[in-house]
């Protein structure tokens, strides 16, 4: 069953963020932040690559009240609603209140991402020699579970049933010879690296966003620690796995059957102090425990430093 009665998208009359007008050393995709502490900045030159720079963070998320919630979409028409789609909105709700989370890392420097993209792979049929591609979707910060699902909704369809701008830019890409590519490859890094990426390739490249979560789960396997790219700017990897059963323990001392999923996450610890990063996550499991908030656009979010 199709969703059919909640196809409007909410749009906005004004801009999330304030607009700001650009200065030297910003880049197409992000502003350069300059009144972080002295060791922020001395921290790239140091750890030069996201390899480098990875921290694993694991923790076990009770969905029971995420299945009661989608029982409820699924009841109001929103058929197609999962947990993916809850997970991307409390993500994007917590980086409406830590900005900090959508920093990135390029040439060295450190950048306030002007956009929320969020990226996946996706396979066009569940086969194993369908062909996987990787779609990369636009959030605004004020967005409440519907737009995330319509947004996310609307760019998946339309990536299972045609060739994506990724798709065609990799097609261009293969055609030539090794070592062309080879070059080809080691001057986009280098156009990347003093921030000259043509706007036109960050809006397809799979390797450059907020974020970029992966269901193991729907292969039937475990999360994973995914690493991140060293090509490109992704600060963070999400990774969730299959939904298992295990009992709960309740107030009274009592044990009750519930739901539990695994997410795993490898960050860039460059971008934000490990304070930070554990008060954006406590705030995303609080989300992922009570859904219902999500239901709300929110009126005002909060914006990075300067």
């Amino acid at each position: 069953m199709e969703d059919t009665r909640h196809d409007n998208i909410i749009t906005y009359d004004t801009p999330a963020y304030k607009p700001r007008k650009r200065r030297f050393g910003d880049r197409k995709d992000g502003r350069r932040i300059r009144t972080l502490p002295p060791m922020n900045y001395v921290m790239p030159y140091i750890m030069k690559v996201r390899a480098d720079s990875q921290n694993h963070f694991e923790d076990v998320i009770d969905i029971t009240n995420i299945e009661h919630y989608l029982d409820k979409k699924h009841r109001e028409g929103y058929t197609d609603m999962s947990l993916l789609h809850v997970l991307l909105a409390a993500y994007v709700r917590v980086v409406a209140e830590r900005p900090g989370l959508n920093r990135f890392i390029s040439g060295q420097k450190i950048y306030s991402r002007n956009k929320i993209e969020c990226v996946m792979t996706i396979k066009k049929q569940l086969s194993l020699e369908s062909p996987d591609t990787c779609i990369k979707v636009e959030f605004d910060p004020r967005d409440n579970i519907y737009n995330i699902y319509k947004k996310f909704q609307v760019t998946a369809k339309a990536a299972v049933s045609e060739t994506t701008d990724f798709d065609n830019t990799a097609k261009a890409l293969i055609k030539l010879p090794g070592l062309v590519l080879r070059g080809a490859v080691a001057f986009l890094r280098f156009l990347d690296y003093i921030g000259l990426l043509p706007k036109a390739l960050l809006k397809v490249s799979p390797f450059h966003g907020s974020m970029i979560i992966t269901s193991m789960g729907s292969l039937g396997i475990p999360a994973i620690y995914h690493h991140l790219y060293d090509f490109g700017n992704l600060p963070i990897f999400i990774s969730y796995g299959s939904i298992f059963s295990a009992d709960a323990i309740k107030r009274d001392g009592t044990r009750e059957r519930h739901h539990f999923v695994t997410l795993k996450v490898v960050t860039d610890e460059r971008i934000c102090d490990g304070y930070y990063y554990a008060s954006s996550f406590k705030r995303l499991k609080r989300y992922l425990q009570h859904p219902e908030v999500l239901d709300e656009i929110l009126d005002r979010v909060a914006e990075d430093v300067d």
